[in-house]
């Protein structure tokens, strides 16, 4: 049922799955109907719109989740091509605290906007790198105490939490701390100087021209793909298949992107003749793909 039918809230993952295809998944998203999908991830170079990377994944996952395998593959395959990366580029939905550090530990500057619900702190409460505490409008400390993870989402988070005889006497103890508690307590984002320097970025020049940049140059090309390329709807059974569907789509774009590049080159009738061999040669390649599929290794 569509987003907006009276049952749709009871169709998921947990009560419906596909017989035919069990890798499929119900993809969750607001103002769209719930059916099966597979969830495409693809980097785009932002100089010259040519797709660098792409692989098909399970729908019921989140984009964040999906990031540090994405990176992992790229890097090492523009490495070999000797190809440097320096800025990742990205929505909302790829930003969390362990991507952030994973992106600066892999020497990249990440330019993801971070979550609404992101927060530094509580409101008002001035916080101290160096000695890590907070100090709260009436000038008490309210000291680090301990790291968990949280047991909704998984995430590693920092603890802080004043004693008891701290906030006895303050005077904004009934709006401060409400009815119930005793003592001023709260909790933190494990990774939140990684997110201080990320929304840093964000927020700079640079940060709002690539903002332009990501809407302008991988947008455009995921409609092209749902819309030319033969990527709105998988004729084929289990994630493999899918996988090989959602490269030959991006090898067809990159096709398309060499055809445009090379006319601007052959001007002579020698580099006419060159460029024909060579797009013959793809597409013989391309052949053998199609009719020997078990054979062919995609990186």
């Amino acid at each position: 049922p569509g987003a907006g039918n009276k049952g749709s809230k009871y169709t998921s993952n947990k009560t419906h799955y596909s017989p035919t295809d069990p890798d499929a998944r119900i993809s969750v998203k607001p103002g769209k109907a719930r059916k099966l999908n597979y969830l495409s991830q693809l980097s785009v170079d932002t100089a010259h719109h040519v797709i660098t990377d792409i692989r098909a994944y399970h729908a019921d996952g989140k984009d964040n989740q999906q990031l540090p395998d994405i990176v992992k593959r790229l890097k090492s395959r523009l490495w070999q091509q000797g190809l440097y990366w320096e800025n990742c580029v990205a929505d909302t939905g790829y930003s969390s605290g362990e991507n952030y550090a994973f992106l600066e530990n892999q020497g990249l500057k990440s330019f993801i906007p971070p979550h609404g619900t992101y927060k530094g702190g509580p409101t008002d409460f001035i916080y101290n790198e160096i000695e890590d505490y907070y100090t709260c409008p009436q000038g008490k400390v309210i000291p680090f105490t301990k790291i968990f993870s949280d047991y909704r989402t998984g995430t590693k988070k920092k603890e802080y939490r004043a004693r008891k005889h701290v906030c006895i006497a303050c005077p904004l103890r009934p709006s401060c701390l409400g009815k119930s508690a005793q003592e001023k307590k709260f909790s933190v984002t494990y990774y939140r100087e990684e997110y201080e320097r990320n929304i840093k970025r964000v927020n700079s020049p640079q940060g709002r021209y690539m903002k332009g940049k990501r809407q302008s140059t991988v947008e455009p090309v995921f409609g092209t793909l749902t819309q030319f390329m033969g990527m709105r709807k998988i004729n084929t059974i289990g994630i493999k298949q899918a996988n090989k569907v959602m490269h030959l789509s991006a090898i067809a774009y990159n096709l398309k992107k060499y055809l445009k590049f090379e006319q601007k080159r052959s001007n002579s009738g020698l580099g006419q003749l060159a460029f024909i061999i060579n797009i013959k040669r793809t597409f013989q390649n391309l052949f053998l793909i199609l009719v020997r599929p078990s054979k062919l290794s995609l990186s």
